[in-house]
């Protein structure tokens, strides 16, 4: 090995909405999953927070992109790119040279092999010796904290940015999964539907994420219920301002078709699973993560529903980047990673 030549080791969960980079057990990097493109010269001008606070906002020549969309890659380029400047983000990262990279990167249990490819090429390209790749809901698992490697059965939904991610998980593998393009990203598409319909006033993508985060709720009746939030933006047939306070009840109707329909496919994925697995999951429960998981109310409307307990993980946004973080440290040992 030559005097400027190391491994640096780094776990990435490539979210559809968030980008969380994992370096000795810390989280050294955690950024909205956009680049900003200067279109005249072809040259990244921002990635991460950066970035994302362009967005609604460019000007002539200046172009944001998230290059991920329902948990797959969109853009291979910005995407190349992006992992690329994060990279350069790093606390590590020495501008005199590059390292060797052994990298871990999660892909969406449903990735098709030309997904998974495209997901490997661009680790790769951007610096990637030795890649590894593991499935968002066994990294879930991990972060969680559950034996995944055990002869009993364990229940993920990974609730993210663009995919839900459901998987009935024992003895190091994925007996049953189901992937549907239904999530976060969704429920922002229903809040700006129903602003529309309902007060007649547009909004921004950024926009329904603030309200989601703010009064997003899958219950109508909540104990612990949060204030009112005063959206401002323009009338869509006017465009004079307007100023609308909006309920958490709101956003629970908006968004109830769409939780209606990760009910329905973690119902699909128990009637697939195994009877000996199944009551496993019965007496453990099932466990939420992602973002979707704080969504106030969530938990108790699936046990409502499916009348089997659902916990939320600890820090649900981090869940899968910690278990991409263990899998990272134990390549060697974990069968369930692919190359």
């Amino acid at each position: 090995m030559g005097l400027f030549s190391f491994t640096e080791e780094i776990a990435i969960d490539l979210g559809t909405a968030n980008t969380i980079i994992i370096q000795g057990d810390k989280v050294v990097l955690d950024e909205p999953s956009v680049v900003a493109l200067n279109q005249h010269e072809g040259k990244v001008k921002a990635v991460g927070k950066k970035a994302a606070m362009m967005r609604g906002r460019e000007s002539e020549g200046i172009r944001t992109v998230r290059p991920l969309r329902d948990g797959v890659i969109a853009d291979f380029g910005a995407c190349e790119a992006m992992i690329r400047e994060f990279i350069k983000m790093l606390p590590s990262h020495n501008k005199w040279f590059t390292p060797t990279l052994k990298m871990v990167v999660c892909i969406p249990s449903g990735s098709t092999e030309v997904e998974i490819r495209a997901v490997r090429d661009s680790s790769e390209h951007a610096g990637g010796r030795d890649v590894y790749m593991i499935y968002e809901p066994m990294a879930a698992a991990l972060g969680i904290g559950i034996d995944v490697e055990a002869p009993e059965g364990c229940m993920i939904v990974d609730i993210g940015g663009g995919t839900t991610e459901i998987a009935v998980i024992s003895l190091g593998g994925i007996v049953t999964n189901k992937s549907i393009n239904v999530a976060g990203d969704i429920f922002n598409e229903d809040i700006i539907d129903y602003m529309g319909r309902m007060h007649n006033m547009r909004i921004s993508e950024p926009t329904a994420e603030r309200i989601k985060i703010n009064v997003g709720a899958a219950l109508t009746d909540l104990e612990d219920a949060p204030e009112d939030y005063i959206v401002h933006g323009p009338n869509r047939m006017t465009a004079l301002p307007m100023e609308i306070p909006v309920s958490y009840q709101e956003i629970a109707h908006c968004l109830d078709k769409t939780i209606m329909k990760i009910e329905n496919a973690v119902l699909s994925a128990l009637e697939n699973t195994p009877s000996e697995l199944y009551s496993d999951i019965v007496k453990k429960g099932i466990y939420l993560s992602g973002g979707g998981a704080l969504l106030r109310g969530l938990d108790k409307r699936l046990y409502d529903k499916i009348n089997i307990p659902f916990h939320v993980a600890e820090d649900p946004l981090r869940a899968v980047a910690r278990g991409t973080g263990i899998a990272l440290k134990n390549a060697a040992n974990f069968s369930f990673l692919m190359r």
